[in-house]
Order: C-alpha cells, then sequence, then structure tokens
C-alpha cells in the first residue's frame, strides 16, 4: 500500500470490499504502517502474540516455516481498522487447524486451486461465507447488482453497518475479516448476455442464487458451453441442485424441465407467464405446505417470495459439501435432493428406547445350574461344555450327547478372520472339553478325553468319555465356578495379586500342560498396554476385522441374543456408548483408516490394561490344533481358578494372537500385516514368550464387582436359554 493509498482511505470508506495486507518487511509496506498507526482516526489491533501462541500449541508442532515466518498488517477501510496478522502460511495452519480430519492438509492444498463463483448474494452470502470459513476454494467470485436492504436481514447474515452496501460487497467485506489473504473479486452490476462470458472466465464452479428466471437460463447456457458445474440451493425443503456440465457437456439446462424454452425467450415473458416454469423447475407438487401457501398469497399479502436463515444455511451446508467433492473429483453426479428438517424432526425418537439396564438379581444362577441340574450324568457334562467361553461369544462347537458320552466338534462354519486356521475355535473346544470334565468329577466320573485333529466336516473332535467311575477330586472343587464365570469387563482396581493366588493360578495352567507368565510389574503393562491398544486400533480399521467385530454385538432386542456380546456387558458409560456408535460405522473408520489415523481408538485398551492387577499369558508348545485345545483347557482352567480367588477375569485377543507368519497376518490385514507382526514380537518379548511357544490366550485381572449382564448360550436340544 502506497503513500497514495493511505491517503485515499484514509478519507472514507469508499467501495472498498477487500483488505489491505501489509507488509512492514518492505519500505512501502512499512511506511503504511506507520502512517496508518498515526493517524488518529484509525483503530489498531495486534493480537499477534495471541495468535503465535495458537499456533505454537498445534499439533503436530509447527516447523519453522510456519513460526518463523514474518507477520503482517491487514487494513479495513470499511472499518478504519488496522489488525495484526500471521503471515499466510502460518494464518492459513491455525485458520484450518479445527478442520482437520473432517478436512485434511492434503484436501485443503488440493483446494486451494479452486476458483468458484457466485451469482445472487442472498441465499449466496451464506454460501459463499461458509466456502471461505471451510477453506473450499482459493478464490471467490461474487456477482449481484442490488443493495442491502433492512428486509434481507432475516437471511442475509449481515448487520445493520451494511445497509445500503452492494450485497456483493457485504459479503466480500464479511469474508476479508475471516480470512484477508483470501482473493474475493466483486462484480457489482447486472450480468447480462454481454458480461456473463467475463464473469464465468476461468471458473471451476459456477453457483446460481440469482432471483432472475431468464439470468438462471443464462447462466447456465453459458457455464455448459464452457463445461463448467453449475450448483443451486433453494430455501424450501433444503433443495440442492447439481448440474455437471463438465461431465456431461450435451446435458439439458434445469435437467431439461423447461422444455425447449432458452434464456431469450424466457427474458420475452412478464412475470405472470414465467410462473409455470418457475413450478416445474422447483417442482411445485414437492413444495412445503408453508412455501405453496405463500406462494399463493405472493402479491396479496406478501410482496414476494418468503425466505428464512434457517433454511438458507441448510442449502449453504449442502452446497458447500457438493464444491469440496467437485474440487477432490470425489463422486457428486447430475441430479437434485431434499434435507427437509420439518420432516426429519417429525422422526424424533428416544435415543435410550430400548436399552434399560438389564435388573441383576443376586446370585446371578444360569437356569440350567445345579439348581435345576439334568437328570443324567451326560446332560450335566453337555451343559457344562456349551458354558465355555468363546472368542465374540461364536460358540464354536457341536456338541452331541450319546449314552456314555459327550461329543464335542468345532463348527468351522462359525469361524471369523481372527480365528486363523480354526486356532481360536479350538482354545474354545478345550475349554469346553475342560468344563465337561469339571462337571463329570463332580458326578462322580472319572472322564477320558481323546482329541482327534482330522480334514473332515470338522477339524478338530473332543470326545469325553463318561464310563469310568471316580473323578479328580480337585476339578470337582471348581464345580462352583462353573455356574459362577463370566466376562468381566468393569474396569476394575489394581490391586495386587497375592502369592497364594499366582501360586494357584500358575499351578492350574501346569496341570493342563501349559505354563504361564503372570505379568504384574506396572511399567511392562503400560507397554502391554500399548501393544495391546495399538492392535485394536488396526481391528477398527482393517474392514473385514471391523465388520465381524461389530456383528458381535448384541443390542437389547436384537433377533439373536443366544451369541455374540450384549453391549451392556461392556461396562460402558452413557457417553461411551455414543461414542461406540460412532465407532460401529464402516465409512467412519474407513476414513480414519485413509488418513492413517485413529490413533485413539485402543487407548480404552491400553488404559484397562496399564490399571489392571495383572495379565495373565497361557503359553503351550504344540502349534496344532490338539495342542490349541489343550491350551484352551489350560486356559479355562486358570479363568475359574482366578473368579474361585475373588479376582475378576477379562480375556484378551489381540488380532495377532493366532498368526504363526507374515503370510498369515497378511490374511489378517493386508494394510497392517507388517505392523501386526511387530506387535507380537513386541508382545512375545515383554511376555517372556518363548522361540517355538504358542500364545493360546491373554487374561485381564483386577479387582472388580460381578458383572452387569452375562453373555448368553444357544439351547442344547429342547433346554432354554441359559445366562453365562
Amino acid at each position: 500500500m502506497t503513500s497514495e493509498q493511505v491517503d485515499r482511505y484514509a478519507t472514507g470508506t469508499g467501495d472498498a470490499a477487500a483488505a489491505i495486507v501489509l507488509d512492514p518487511s518492505t519500505p512501502d509496506g512499512a511506511h503504511a504502517v506507520e502512517a496508518l498507526r498515526g493517524d488518529p482516526a484509525v483503530t489498531v489491533l495486534d493480537r499477534t502474540a495471541e495468535q503465535a501462541a495458537t499456533l505454537a500449541g498445534l499439533l503436530p508442532a509447527p516447523g519453522p516455516e510456519f513460526t518463523e515466518e514474518p507477520r503482517r498488517w491487514a487494513y479495513y477501510p470499511w472499518r478504519r481498522a488496522l489488525v495484526g496478522i500471521l503471515g499466510p502460511r502460518a494464518y492459513a495452519r491455525v485458520r484450518t487447524d479445527r478442520n482437520r480430519h473432517l478436512i485434511t492438509t492434503e484436501e485443503h492444498q488440493k483446494l486451494a486451486s479452486l476458483r468458484v463463483g457466485i451469482i445472487g448474494l442472498s441465499v449466496g452470502h451464506a454460501i459463499a461465507h461458509t466456502l471461505a470459513m471451510q477453506a473450499l476454494c482459493g478464490e471467490l467470485q461474487l456477482a449481484d447488482f442490488d443493495e442491502l436492504e433492512l428486509s434481507n436481514l432475516n437471511r442475509v447474515p449481515a448487520t445493520v453497518f451494511d445497509i445500503g452496501v452492494n450485497k456483493a460487497t457485504a459479503a466480500a467485506r464479511r469474508i476479508a475479516e475471516i480470512d484477508p489473504y483470501l482473493p474475493v473479486l466483486v462484480h457489482d452490476s447486472a450480468l447480462t448476455a454481454g458480461t456473463i462470458d467475463g464473469f464465468l472466465d476461468g471458473l471451476d464452479i459456477v453457483i446460481e442464487e440469482c432471483d432472475s428466471l431468464d439470468v438462471k437460463a443464462l447462466v447456465r447456457e453459458a457455464a455448459r458451453r464452457r463445461g463448467q458445474p453449475v450448483l443451486m440451493a433453494t430455501s424450501d425443503r433444503g433443495l440442492v441442485d447439481v448440474e455437471r456440465f463438465d461431465l456431461e457437456p450435451d446435458r439439458p439446462v434445469f435437467h431439461g424441465l423447461l422444455g425447449g424454452l432458452d434464456a431469450a425467450a424466457l427474458a420475452g415473458l412478464d412475470n405472470k407467464d414465467k410462473v409455470p416454469h418457475v413450478l416445474r423447475i422447483l417442482e411445485g407438487a414437492s413444495l412445503s405446505p408453508r412455501a405453496a401457501a405463500s406462494l399463493v398469497e405472493v402479491g396479496h399479502t406478501l410482496a414476494t417470495w418468503p425466505q428464512v436463515i434457517g433454511d438458507v444455511l441448510i442449502g449453504a451446508s449442502a452446497v458447500a459439501e457438493a464444491v469440496r467433492r467437485i474440487g477432490l473429483g470425489e463422486p457428486l453426479p447430475s441430479g437434485r435432493i431434499r434435507t427437509d428438517m420439518s420432516a426429519v424432526l417429525n422422526r424424533l425418537a428416544d435415543p435410550t428406547a430400548g436399552f434399560a439396564e438389564a435388573p441383576r438379581t443376586e446370585p446371578v444362577a444360569p437356569a440350567d445350574s445345579p439348581a435345576t441340574s439334568p437328570p443324567t450324568a451326560v446332560r450335566a457334562v453337555a451343559l457344562a461344555a456349551n458354558r465355555a467361553p468363546s472368542g465374540g461369544n461364536s460358540q464354536p462347537w457341536h456338541i452331541e450327547q450319546t449314552p456314555n458320552a459327550v461329543v464335542i466338534r468345532l463348527a468351522p462354519e462359525r469361524t471369523s478372520l481372527m480365528d486363523v486356521e480354526f486356532r481360536g475355535s479350538a482354545v474354545a473346544v478345550g475349554a469346553a472339553v475342560f468344563n465337561a470334565r469339571v462337571a463329570a468329577a463332580a458326578q462322580g466320573i472319572d472322564a477320558a478325553v481323546e482329541i482327534v485333529q482330522d480334514g473332515g466336516a470338522s477339524p478338530l473332535t473332543a470326545t469325553v468319555d463318561l464310563t469310568a467311575p471316580g473323578g479328580d477330586a480337585e476339578l470337582a472343587r471348581l464345580q462352583p465356578e462353573l455356574a459362577a464365570r463370566e466376562t468381566n469387563r468393569r474396569r476394575g482396581a489394581p490391586t495386587a495379586v497375592p502369592a497364594d493366588t499366582a501360586a494357584a493360578l500358575h499351578a492350574a495352567a501346569r496341570r493342563e500342560g501349559a505354563r504361564l507368565q503372570l505379568i504384574t510389574d506396572r511399567s511392562t503393562l503400560d507397554r502391554a498396554g500399548a501393544v495391546l491398544a495399538d492392535s485394536d486400533r488396526i481391528r477398527y480399521l482393517t474392514e473385514r476385522l471391523h465388520a465381524e467385530m461389530t456383528s458381535e454385538l448384541r443390542w437389547p432386542g436384537d433377533d439373536c441374543p443366544d451369541t455374540g456380546i450384549d453391549v451392556r456387558s461392556l461396562e460402558l458409560s452413557q457417553s461411551e456408548i455414543v461414542i461406540l456408535d460412532i465407532l460401529k460405522r464402516t465409512e467412519v473408520m474407513s476414513l480414519l483408516a485413509s488418513w492413517n489415523a485413529g490413533a485413539g481408538l485402543g487407548i480404552d485398551t491400553g488404559t484397562r490394561i496399564s490399571t489392571s492387577s495383572a495379565l495373565a499369558v497361557v503359553v503351550g508348545t504344540d502349534p496344532s490344533l490338539t495342542g490349541y485345545a489343550r491350551g484352551g483347557a489350560a486356559a479355562e482352567a486358570v479363568w475359574l481358578t482366578a473368579q474361585r480367588h475373588g479376582l475378576a477375569v477379562q480375556p484378551i485377543s489381540p488380532v495377532f494372537l493366532y498368526g504363526h507368519d507374515a503370510a498369515e497376518m497378511r490374511q489378517l490385514s493386508t494394510a497392517f500385516a507388517q505392523s501386526l507382526t511387530e506387535l507380537q514380537q513386541r508382545f512375545r518379548h515383554l511376555t517372556a514368550t518363548r522361540s517355538g511357544e504358542s500364545q493360546i490366550l491373554t487374561l485381564r485381572l483386577t479387582s472388580a464387582p460381578p458383572a452387569s449382564v452375562r453373555s448368553r448360550r444357544r439351547p442344547l436340544d429342547d433346554a432354554g436359554p441359559a445366562l453365562f
């Protein structure tokens, strides 16, 4: 800004529509700043220190190209104000920081090359303002010949200071006060057949919001010749119209709703003759009742078509999204859509309906617990086997009863992606076998178990023979724990594990031919929590893993309550339930994955691990399905023993648990295979798992009240459903 410009603007605001950005490091800039600061009529505002502090606090921390960028001054002639601002890069970084990751930094960089023109600055004012605030373009051109009136202030976000100012100028000034670096060009005369091409020259997107029907057609005809997309929002029922002339150069204007009429023909019609064409464009049958009724009153009790800011803002939001999609090359076809907020609000529903807290009676006993024990030992053993835990409560088994045995067959149709080569299912079958042995011992039977691995319909079959009398007294003592066993996901308290309890847990694993690694060191628990949190993040961000995880959840009123995980058993607060509703959305996770984001997805798991009493890692030495089944028996023995000693137990199954090599990690998650391999190696190191050993299951141990809700089971034959 030169001395002459300072002198010109010192006497009044004139028609200025843009801020004058001054660089005090240049001679002219320094002179202009000095002159303005010395003018008593000019208000000087310098908040650059606060702006710089905000910049310094951003994450990730900005580099020197932002923090060391020279600051500027912006002079606003219409306000007679000089304002200190950060340099252009730093200003943009701070101003758009809260857009991430709704709009990524890379997307902003791409959108910065977009040139958008808006014709009609009543409804168009809100659109221009929204585009500027969201930083969806690099240049705006605004066209309107009219001046702002008091009656416009019901829908134009201007003020009494703008009355009598050209509408395009008022919008440009408001944008300059948000972002003085954004170029905004103002056309304050009416667009005609002779000037429309000059306005459209160089634009990437055209937004038409004018009142004149023939100008609407004129804009579209010119945009079609140039291959420019045209967007429009009306203020009734949120109608948004998209015409992709850039993709469809022969597409009829207004989707053919005008028939053969063109701009020249429309210009020759009087207002009365234009009404039928306006109604065809607006699809009169779809107008809201209030809008339709108002149309009848125009010229009688109403001077003109009514509009309100709420509807205008809905349209502005939709047009902004359309601009973003076009600018980023995302799918957006020609067509139109309505967002009728009145109709939407008619569908209000109570979000807590059907989500009452499940009542709990003490003591909790399954319907088929010893209090209502079955008439035969075989039946008792089969029901006990059916109480075993399994990943996602999938119950991957078929249990058959013969006169002298219970046969447990692995059900391959109930597998999941994390159940690599049915290893997780084999662990569940092994837990079912252990339960069967406990029930048999309580019946005075010495159960003999044969586990066979084959390639038939069932990859693994366990037969529990019940013909020999006797019974293991140590196993029999665990019978009460079968009825009480539960998955307890309460956060609990990190109390120390007594020495006798730790000894009993180790002994339980050894009796079943496995080894237990008990982690109680706080530092190691913190590091293990970080690994398991990263694993959970990968589970969220891998499409199939996420889909399977959410399909396990059972909400009150679900049709299949006898499998899966009741959401109430997750022990979440109401605010966490709301977050869960977001986390289960596939499109949300897909976006996070595409941004390589979602660092907070596993925080809850990490916190639970780091604040637990201990992690109990059950380890085996046989990598076959039979070996995993024996390991499953050991895991169930440890689980029941832990509960017997008053500990709450939650199984933890990281994504990498049953993967043995790089190929299987790729099978689990192509995008995160290397990460899974590294996480598995870190976890094995933290838990002192030796070469040749297989991790069977990890149990989180803590001190906590009983679980709110317990998982259900599929009934055996004609037996009713039972709670476990």
